[in-house]
């Protein structure tokens, strides 16, 4: 009897094991693949998250600017926003905090009284102003800043410029607009190198401390008395402080999905001439980004003698260079220097205290301008010549054979 209590389970357990035993050769390992299907759908969290898209090449374009600038920079500002005004960019005016409060409200005024930029709503005052300092990573921060009130409020727009109060431009907007329709949109005009030469002793491996980041008052860095090695995790790149910047990577550098940028704005804290380094860096070390890359910051600059570090103020004496570059901006200019003047009437046809004429402004009156232009005729362009000369520019460097090979070197 005991025996036969165990008997019946026993046959019972066989048969199930069998029928197991079948299903596994004749069909595979269901626990196997099971395992393989989970792994195909195992998604990391970066590839949920996309470049943000170009807008159609179809559409006419639209620029971000940024223009900045310090004590006693206000009418200098002033006069660079309206020689770069166009209804169909968006603006950003920045004094950093070393001007008075006076200078700051001054210009808040004049943005609001200005009809056309009362009408338009396209020109944005930042009157929270932050403290700059020369040479520091606070001007990588202002920028950044500007950068995120663009993206938030701007609407649409395709590249992003930053400026100072001390540049000017060589080429009416029509002109540059014109231009920029014909190449693709997620190109980026950054001049960079990985060749740090003597900037690897000098500003990769000191550590600097930039007053800005806890001072109201502005004063020079200083710098602390260890050093670092230079940085295995990425390749560090330098170059020009003045670029335009595709709106994906913008997007990119304030997003920040995969932590690079954030990674890198931490490093680049205590880095000498961070601005003239973050922006290269990251770009280089981006695979997403790296090939969009054009080695021009579109600027003519009068530099010293090597190591290149401080522009020369431009004269009459540089204008007929400054032409002949080909260039869209150039820097750095005196304040009411006479060559501006000649800028204007030659290059840009702007008389003084106007804006400079296109299809949506004939050189009229500002006020005019609202009624009789900026409702119908802004989304058509008057280019000149300053279009032939930024076309020649900008194509030399896309049809050159080896663009492909030259990004990031």
């Amino acid at each position: 009897m005991e025996g036969n209590k165990w008997f019946n389970p026993l046959i019972f357990a066989l048969l199930i094991s069998s029928f197991f035993i079948i299903c596994i050769l004749s069909t595979g390992n269901p626990f196997y693949q099971a395992s393989v299907k989970a792994q195909d759908q195992l998604i990391f969290v970066e590839s949920r998250l996309h470049i943000a898209p170009t807008r159609p090449i179809t559409t006419i374009p639209r620029l971000a600017y940024l223009i900045s600038g310090s004590s006693g920079d206000g009418e200098s500002l002033k006069r660079t926003l309206k020689a770069l005004y166009h209804p169909l960019n968006q603006y950003v005016v920045h004094l950093d905090l070393e001007t008075t409060d006076e200078e700051r409200l001054e210009l808040l005024k004049f943005v609001k009284r200005e009809p056309l930029f009362v009408e338009v709503g396209n020109v944005r005052v930042i009157m929270k102003s932050n403290l700059v300092t020369y040479r520091g990573p606070t001007m990588v921060t202002n920028t950044l800043h500007a950068a995120a009130i663009l993206l938030k409020e701007g609407g649409e727009w395709d590249w992003f410029i930053n400026l100072s109060a001390s540049d000017y431009p060589l080429v009416t907007q029509d002109d540059l607009l014109h231009t920029v329709w014909t190449i693709p949109r997620d190109i980026n005009f950054i001049e960079h190198t990985s060749d740090l030469d003597w900037k690897e002793e000098y500003r990769a491996k000191p550590i600097i401390i930039d007053p800005g980041f806890y001072s109201l008052h502005k004063s020079d860095v200083f710098w602390v008395q260890q050093q670092r090695s230079v940085p295995t995790a990425f390749k560090l790149f330098t170059g020009s402080a003045w670029m335009m910047l595709s709106r994906p990577f913008v997007d990119y550098l304030l997003s920040g999905w995969d932590g690079l940028p954030r990674t890198l704005l931490m490093y680049y804290a205590n880095f000498l001439s961070s601005p003239e380094a973050y922006f290269h860096t990251v770009i280089c070390n981006v695979e997403a980004f790296r090939n969009t890359t054009v080695n021009h910051d579109l600027h003519f600059i009068a530099w010293d003698n090597p190591p290149k570090q401080h522009p020369h103020y431009l004269t009459v004496d540089d204008y007929q260079e400054m032409v002949e570059s080909n260039a869209p901006f150039a820097r750095k200019f005196g304040r009411n220097e006479s060559v501006l003047d000649k800028i204007d009437s030659e290059l840009l046809g702007r008389k003084a205290d106007g804006f400079v004429p296109g299809s949506w402004f004939k050189g009229g009156e500002a006020n005019e301008t609202i009624s009789r232009y900026i409702l119908t005729n802004i989304t058509s362009l008057q280019p000149g010549r300053g279009a032939q000369r930024l076309t020649s520019l900008v194509s030399g460097f896309l049809n050159d054979k080896d663009f492909d090979k030259k990004h990031c070197l």
